[in-house]
């Protein structure tokens, strides 16, 4: 089973680059782009709410669950 990250997805479709992102939601770029590459073990709740927020989107809308089987 694996997690799937698509803030690039999310990003795209608000038009929103990394920079501009990471500026709006107070987050680095190195933890950002580590969250957009799906490299990222855990997220807290409150950036996911903060990306959410300035995304204009739902927490299901930028993580999404397949099964490996």
């Amino acid at each position: 089973m694996a997690i799937i990250v698509n803030l690039d997805v999310m990003m795209a479709k608000r038009k929103m680059s990394l920079n501009e992102l990471s500026e709006k939601v107070d987050l680095t770029l190195s933890n950002l782009s580590i969250l957009k590459t799906g490299k990222a073990k855990a997220i807290r709740f409150s950036t996911l709410e903060a990306i959410c927020k300035v995304l204009e989107c739902q927490p299901g809308d930028i993580l999404e669950f397949k099964n490996d089987e």
